[in-house]
């Protein structure tokens, strides 16, 4: 084994530890759209899936089957009919929808039972349970249009599903429902995984999706200047629901960003838009600081926001320690009052546990992230994180293309979490001038995507 590879794998595999442990016992549902199965990933989201598992992780797989469908449908003549984004399901098409979800069924069986030597699915062993975890109703006539065969979730079987994850199972559903009386309903991907993960309180809702995620700018298309926004408050992803039309194909933005409002806001802390195209999609957003997709977080905002004048004295307090031991550059309080719309702050019942301040560069396209503190008590909690996060969007807000700190102690924690380290010249020339070269400052960038 080479040196190199000892020198990139060991520290990688001890930046993901954290996350290894953060996730460990939690419960995440994935929504997995057909047309993933479709594209031929099934066997490494399985793989991956499996692998996740193994660390100890509870996973609900809600799988859909929309190609597979209209793939039946065409076979026997006949053409997918939709109204208001859902399927009109009639007797053909209830047909077709049975023999797609049950061969595919098999197919995700199948994959998680493998275990050839040399693969990651090797000494695995997954068991996958599914079975009548959802009771359901029709969707009836809406607009006139007679809906049929499609139904509505009406109940989920919480405990049944909650026994199976604690025996060390994988629950595989499919979006079935069936009434009371027997009858059988074709029911929505998107609905079904976010039903189960408010019903269960999941800790994370994941849909692995033909969309990359919500750009900046959802109206525009594709490109550099206008990337992925890998983290969307709760209050800002509701805001901009609002101004989006009412979705009615999977690639509309407001097609699965729905299910991930109505999920955050019935208590499921994080929901995730995963493409399904980029492999280990769900490992990266998993196990990696930045993720690949979008995550709608709930994270109370009132708690993480932008200070105000009323917040100095609270900042002083927390920055005060680090100033005395030099691990902060000593601020004024005239210099923080006069600068705290430039700050972002962590309060927890009143009291100020984390901030971080911005100072944009604009004609160098960058920002410094300065006096990053988290106080002694909520080390570990993940404040710096998400204060990290929250500079991030503002300076992409901004228009930026970077961030940068200086820093004399703490640059192991921000080259895990992408930065790069540079040389002092690579500052912008009004901070360079600025910079303290007996303090040795050590110089991290980090690029924005």
């Amino acid at each position: 084994m080479s040196a190199v590879f000892n020198f990139t794998f060991v520290p990688w595999f001890r930046s993901v530890a954290p996350y290894i442990h953060l996730h460990r016992g939690k419960t995440v549902v994935i929504g997995m759209a057909g047309e993933a199965v479709a594209a031929g990933k099934l066997q490494h989201i399985a793989q991956d899936l499996a692998l996740i598992q193994s660390m100890g992780v509870k996973i609900v797989l809600v799988h859909g089957f929309r190609p597979q469908a209209n793939e039946q449908l065409l076979a026997k003549g006949h053409h997918a009919r939709y109204s208001h984004g859902i399927r009109i399901t009639d007797e053909v098409a209830l047909d077709c929808a049975q023999e797609a979800a049950g061969q595919l069924r098999y197919e995700i069986e199948a994959a998680f039972s493998q275990g050839l030597p040399n693969t990651p699915m090797s000494g695995a062993t997954v068991r996958v349970i599914s079975g009548n975890f959802i009771t359901a109703r029709p969707i009836g006539i809406l607009d006139g249009v007679d809906f049929m065969h499609s139904g509505m979730v009406r109940k989920v079987d919480v405990a049944g599903i909650m026994q199976t994850l604690d025996m060390g199972a994988m629950v595989l559903i499919s979006p079935f429902g069936f009434s009371p009386t027997g009858e059988a309903f074709n029911l929505g991907m998107e609905e079904v995984a976010t039903s189960v993960a408010l019903a269960i309180q999941a800790d994370k809702l994941m849909f692995l999706t033909e969309v990359a995620g919500i750009r900046n700018d959802p109206m525009q298309p594709e490109s550099d200047d206008n990337p992925i926004d890998t983290e969307l408050p709760l209050a800002a992803a509701e805001k901009l629901l609002s101004t989006l039309a009412p979705a009615s194909i999977p690639t509309d933005t407001a097609f699965y960003l729905q299910h991930c409002v109505k999920a955050c806001k019935g208590g499921v802390e994080r929901s995730h838009i995963l493409p399904f195209a980029v492999d280990g999609s769900v490992l990266l957003e998993i196990y990696m600081h930045d993720g690949i997709g979008t995550m709608v977080i709930d994270e109370k905002l009132e708690s993480l926001r932008e200070a105000t004048s009323d917040d100095v004295g609270g900042i002083l307090q927390l920055i005060e320690p680090f100033e005395k031991d030099g691990t902060l550059v000593k601020r004024s309080p005239t210099e923080i009052e006069r600068d705290a719309d430039h700050y972002t702050v962590v309060e927890h019942d009143g009291v100020i546990f984390a901030c971080a301040a911005l100072y944009p560069y604009p004609e160098a396209k960058t920002a410094e992230m300065a006096a990053l503190t988290v106080s002694p008590q909520s080390q570990g909690q993940g404040d710096g994180e998400k204060i990290l996060k929250r500079i991030e969007q503002r300076a992409r807000a901004s228009g930026l293309q970077s961030i940068f700190v200086l820093t004399t102690r703490t640059r192991h924690w921000f080259i895990k979490r992408g930065f790069v380290q540079v040389d002092p010249d690579w500052l912008p020339e009004a901070r360079k001038r600025k910079y303290n070269w007996d303090r040795k400052s050590q110089v991290l960038v980090k690029k924005l995507n």
